[in-house]
């Protein structure tokens, strides 16, 4: 099929067309007859989401600075254009040649939250690749997957022939030129697997013992690595960061130019993933990060301007750097945007600045309603930071306060969920006493997360709630934050069930993945396509049991599917750190000393303190 001439079709029937005709701005274009291998970069999710995604824009101008290698885009097409695909007949194609992927030498899937990963089965689909590994022959593209799911890559062993862990901008380019002409896939994957960073699933064998739990991990060929360490850029400075991004014709989610000032962590929360597997902290000179900005803007003529970082204001030269920004931004008329602002190290001199030319919603992350279980989980964060922030940017003039919480966490009580309306109602009462009871409108915004144990975390052998636990503590919380002026959001529990399944999933599961897809999975990160009563079947019809993965504790001999990955956090840290959580003691920031957790035995450590 001659796909140009078809999408001409299709495109009138569908909305967003642009979605699927590629040419923006600073897209690359090359002759697919002079390169030696072409790679299609795969965002499990529509273009609009996938195109807000800054780790592709990066990795997407790294090949294609490579003269030998031409990187395209795979998209997961919206219901309508599916629908539409399938009625005719075509196939999944890159939005640069609109060719199908199933011709590409490769393709990568980038794996940024479990929920997506019935999309990947779906655009495999699309492109009639067969979805396991061991019936895809050396005429299919070989299929890669990478990003922060990929710590626990089992769930997918079955179906991705290589996964990549942990950063890829020298890493993605070495496995894909590793790739010889004439070269069968088994003998590539053999070669491929040598590489630091490159987890080949085919060549590990999980043994289980008869309660269900792991008894050893085989490995079934020599040249694999008995641990796969993750891929590390320790120089961010002279790292590539792109300049030219490309332009979408239609709005993103984060349709912005965008700055990544650091990499990585300190503050250390046991729950979150990304602080332990993107340590150590890197950092970009400010000089290096306001030519990216300078050079972004005069490429793109975006009007706003954000900063990407786990924690912005962490940023150990944070408050020159945000003010020298602003005045470029006003300079230009662009507005500037600071995310993950931490309350203990908020720079209220530039909070002042971004009130005098655009005033918005102030977003904090308490993430616990008690200093107790604020402790638990090492938030490092008092009730006085909490409100002393809160009331000099109430001074400020702002009227919209959002708060982020999360529930389930590890020993948790109905004493630490009322907590969360204290808070609530603490600062109501703040508002009053500054501006008074005719003071204008001002609105708390609580939103609620479940707690998901995480894979390389302390709390990666900590049960998660039940589904009735979590609908008890919603209900008696949608009661306490009854308070006029407080608007209250929770996330579907149902889907926070099937999260924990994949985040701590071993491979077995990947035939309940295949066949909750059959069933009609798909999008399952959007409410509206959801369908858990599909998972719920799709489980009982493969013998899987989804509470021996989400709501079962495990014990610390207990070897765990992801264990012969090292994100170079020790295991013994994390034993410690859970160990200290039962205790209630905190851990300080690691810039403040080094809390052992393995990673200086990898690379530098960064010991400034942004006080």
């Amino acid at each position: 099929m001659e796909i140009s001439k078809e999408l001409d079709k299709l495109l009138k029937k569908v909305e967003k067309p642009a979605r699927y005709i590629g040419g923006e701005i600073n897209a690359a274009v090359k002759d697919p007859e002079q390169v030696a291998w072409r790679f299609g970069f795969a965002f499990p999710d529509t273009y609009e989401i996938g195109m807000s995604y800054m780790g592709m824009q990066i990795l997407y101008h790294i090949l294609n600075k490579e003269k030998d290698i031409y990187c395209e885009r795979l998209f997961a097409p919206a219901m309508d254009m599916e629908q539409q695909m399938r009625q005719t007949g075509m196939e999944l194609f890159t939005l640069e040649t609109k060719t199908p992927a199933s011709q590409l030498d490769f393709i990568g899937f980038t794996l940024q939250y479990e929920l997506s990963f019935t999309n990947l089965l779906n655009m495999l689909s699309l492109a009639k690749i067969p979805f396991l590994s061991e019936e895809r022959d050396d005429s299919y593209p070989i299929i890669l997957a990478g990003g922060p799911c990929a710590y626990n890559p089992e769930p997918l062993a079955d179906i991705v022939d290589v996964f990549l862990i942990g950063d890829g901008e020298e890493l993605l380019p070495q496995v894909i030129k590793e790739k010889k002409e004439g070269q069968s896939k088994e003998e590539y994957l053999k070669a491929v697997c040598r590489i630091p960073g490159v987890y080949v699933p085919r060549f590990y064998q999980p043994v289980y013992n008869e309660d269900g739990t792991i008894k050893e991990i085989r490995r079934t060929f020599e040249g694999a690595p008995e641990k796969v360490q993750r891929a590390l850029i320790e120089d961010l400075d002279n790292a590539f960061f792109p300049e030219e991004l490309i332009v979408p014709f239609i709005e993103v989610v984060h349709d912005r130019a965008v700055v990544e000032t650091f990499r990585g962590c300190t503050r250390g929360c046991r729950f979150c993933q990304a602080g332990m597997i993107y340590r150590p902290v890197r950092e970009r000179e400010p000089e290096t990060i306001k030519r990216i900005v300078e050079n972004q803007l005069d490429n793109t003529g975006h009007e706003e301007l954000s900063l990407l970082s786990l924690s912005t204001s962490d940023y150990s030269r944070f408050e020159e750097l945000a003010l020298d920004l602003m005045a470029m931004c006003k300079e230009r008329n662009v507005s500037l945007s600071l995310p993950s602002l931490r309350l203990d190290s908020f720079s209220f001199n530039v909070l002042q600045e971004i009130q005098g030319y655009k005033k918005s919603g102030l977003t904090f992350a308490p993430e616990a309603g008690s200093q107790r279980l604020r402790d638990v989980i090492n938030k490092g964060i008092t009730e006085e930071d909490i409100y002393g922030a809160v009331r000099q940017a109430l001074e400020l003039g702002w009227s919209n306060v959002k708060l982020y919480f999360m529930i389930g966490l590890p020993t948790e009580t109905y004493e630490d969920l009322s907590g969360i309306a204290e808070i609530a109602r603490k600062i109501k009462e703040i508002n009053y006493e500054i501006k008074g009871r005719k003071g204008g409108r001002f609105n708390v915004t609580v939103s609620i997360s479940n707690f998901v144990p995480k894979a390389h975390t302390p709390f990666q052998w900590e049960a998660q709630d039940t589904e009735e636990a979590f609908f008890k503590k919603h209900d008696y919380l949608t009661k306490k934050l009854s308070i006029k002026g407080v608007t209250f959001n929770y996330h579907d529990t149902e889907v926070s069930a099937i999260e924990a399944v994949f985040a701590r999933g071993d491979r077995r599961i990947g035939k309940a993945l295949i066949r909750a897809f059959e069933l009609g999975c798909k999008f399952d990160g959007w409410s509206e396509h959801f369908k858990a009563e599909l998972w719920k079947q799709a489980f009982s019809e493969t013998g899987i049991d989804p509470a021996f993965y989400s709501t079962r504790a495990r014990d610390y001999d207990e070897i765990l599917p992801w264990d012969m990955i090292d994100c170079f956090v020790s295991k013994d840290f994390l034993i410690r750190e859970n160990e200290k959580a039962r205790k209630e003691q905190i851990t300080e920031d690691c810039r403040k000393g080094c809390a052992g957790c393995g990673m200086n035995s990898k690379a530098n450590c960064m010991p400034e303190v942004n006080e």
